[in-house]
């Protein structure tokens, strides 16, 4: 079973993705935070498998929380799956700078979602 850390600031948006995560028979969702300092601290605490953030959120930004998740021995190898509905140009860019290890723009299916996050765990590169 595949751990996974939802971050976003939208409670609706949440709910979406655990619905998403649960349509798919390996994903479980064991914490969901609504900011980037929430983030940080159910990382450690929680250690999921990989996280999929959010990087447009109030009081800490997705890209400010993957920084910090990074930094830590204890979360600094979680893989960050991040996911915005507004993609700009370079948010890609940004969100592997600042520590992500994929990208993802909403809206997406389960199965994009499952697959991004699989691709991730197995190593077979970047979402």
């Amino acid at each position: 079973m595949i751990r996974l850390l939802l971050v976003d600031d939208q409670p609706l948006i949440r709910a979406g993705l655990r619905m998403l995560c649960d349509a798919e028979a390996d994903l479980t969702v064991v914490g969901e935070a609504e900011n980037g300092a929430e983030a940080v601290a159910l990382a450690a605490s929680e250690a999921p498998d990989l996280i999929v953030m959010d990087i447009r959120m109030p009081e800490m930004n997705g890209l400010d929380a993957a920084a910090r998740i990074r930094q830590s021995p204890k979360t600094g190898a979680i893989p960050i799956l991040a996911a915005t509905a507004k993609a700009m140009p370079g948010d890609r860019e940004k969100c592997l700078a600042s520590g992500c290890s994929g990208y993802i723009a909403k809206p997406f299916t389960h199965r994009e979602l499952g697959a991004a996050i699989r691709g991730l765990l197995e190593g077979s590169g970047q979402a």
